[in-house]
């Protein structure tokens, strides 16, 4: 007992220092996921893309992650080979495919460039540079999904009987901040001299320089294990078994909050590429502050997360702070698409209900699965989840496209157009219906199996 105190774990300023680390990383992957929403219609007016190609480009994302499954493999794979391991190979395909989706969109990317020809022989209906851009957005998620799942487990392993939901919050509060910071920076870079696509290619390098932080973190984990290992604890030695993935899909709790998972985060993040567009058609702002203002949902969600993990610490109630945010996300989006109410409330409200459900779900999975099948359960929800981000943008830049014939991107630019946003925004409401369904049966299930999840996360 006395050897297991002096583990890493054990000292706080070091247990912080390594989630400061590796959420360096939670904050660049995110910043490059929506290193383009705020500058949409620029994208589409300089490379030439309808708002199906812009749906189709930021769907390719989820593509081997829902039909390949590869977030699960990926999450069977960490199960299997540990955190390193894994976390290197897909923070690999982060990096390759961060620098194709730049390149793709930038001025070097031209006859003769590299592969620019070669993408000129195939599905000709498309553009070169939105070939290019696809197959960038593709390896980036093939790559950060599963870079997620090992990101969760590293909280779970490094805080699991500490400050487990905290900990998740804060590591999130570093993605929402960088969605935020994209979300103002994008506008800001595409008027440097050096181009427009110098938004694309800031965020590749915040890319470089996360890796260098997550391999700093390695160390640690590292020493950390060496000394898990020298107290004979089971640690990451305790390998999944085909067995245990039986135990995992009968676990109701789990597909329950799986469902959820995908269903309220359908509803979320391909919202957050059509946001600063909406505010620009519906609302008439200038494009130049509507991605500002679209921050004041990354920006709810760096304060309240925090404040909602530590609730789920300290005081419990997990299970009904997921039904309160499925909840208040249905009214946001119902303001947002039924009347003409100012977007800085229903904005600020959707950063609540993203700090709410994700605060507490995400620690909730380490309680009702076990930690040996924690890996798989986390690749499960992402591969899940990623259905929706993949269908789900494509689904409303159709719809778009559809409820606004005769109007194009470049009408839009010229301000002699506007988008009507109402049943696309309408979707959204669907899907936060069927997140509260699915909450309640949580909760429910919860009571009936006796579970804890309304319990403090926090050991005494």
């Amino acid at each position: 007992m006395t050897e297991i105190t002096k583990t890493l774990k054990e000292s706080a300023l070091i247990r912080w220092t390594v989630l400061v680390l590796f959420s360096m990383m939670m904050f660049a992957s995110y910043y490059f996921y929506d290193v383009y929403s705020s500058i949409k219609t620029t994208l589409q007016a300089e490379v030439g893309m309808t708002n199906a190609e812009y749906g189709i480009m930021n769907g390719a994302y989820s593509l081997t992650n829902s039909f390949l499954f590869m977030a699960f493999f990926g999450g069977i794979i960490l199960d299997r080979w540990g955190i390193r391991k894994t976390s290197f190979l897909f923070l690999a395909f982060m990096i390759i495919g961060t620098f194709g989706t730049a390149y793709g969109s930038s001025e070097i990317y031209k006859p003769g460039a590299l592969g620019y020809n070669l993408f000129g022989t195939f599905w000709n209906a498309y553009s070169t540079e939105l070939k290019m851009m696809i197959l960038g957005r593709i390896l980036f998620g093939l790559g950060a999904e599963t870079f997620y799942v090992v990101l969760n487990k590293i909280i779970a392993k490094w805080f699991k009987g500490k400050e487990l939901a905290l900990a998740f919050s804060i590591s999130l509060a570093f993605g929402r901040f960088g969605t935020a910071s994209v979300l103002m920076l994008s506008p800001r870079l595409i008027e440097f001299q050096s181009g427009w696509t110098t938004a694309g290619w800031f965020g590749f390098m915040l890319m470089i320089i996360g890796s260098i932080s997550f391999l700093v973190f390695t160390l640690f984990d590292i020493r950390y294990d060496r000394q898990i290992r020298e107290a004979k604890t089971t640690g990451e030695t305790e390998k999944l078994q085909l067995a245990d993935l039986k135990k995992l899909f009968s676990n109701r709790a789990f597909i329950y909050i799986t469902l959820l998972c995908v269903t309220f985060y359908s509803a979320v993040f391909p919202f957050i590429p059509y946001a600063t567009d909406l505010l620009v058609n519906k609302f008439g702002i200038p494009v130049e502050i509507s991605g500002t203002i679209v921050t004041i949902l990354p920006f709810g969600t760096i304060v309240f997360t925090p404040i909602f993990g530590w609730w789920c610490d300290f005081k419990g109630r997990s299970a009904t702070l997921m039904i309160f945010g499925s909840l208040l996300l249905i009214i946001v989006h119902l303001t947002l698409s039924l009347t003409n109410l100012t977007p800085y409330l229903p904005l600020f409200f959707l950063g609540v209900a993203f700090s709410l459900v994700p605060a507490a779900m995400w620690p909730a999975v380490a309680k009702i699965v076990h930690e040996k099948r924690l890996g798989t359960a986390y690749g499960t929800m992402f591969t899940i989840q990623n259905f929706g981000l993949l269908l789900v943008p494509i689904i409303m830049g159709i719809v778009l496209d559809k409820t606004n014939p005769g109007i194009t991107a470049e009408m839009v630019n010229k301000g002699v157009a506007t988008y009507d946003y109402t049943l696309t925004i309408l979707l959204l409401v669907v899907l936060g219906i069927a997140g509260l369904f699915f909450a309640f049966l949580l909760k429910r299930e919860n009571r009936i199996s006796g579970q804890d999840l309304e319990l403090p996360n926090k050991q005494d």
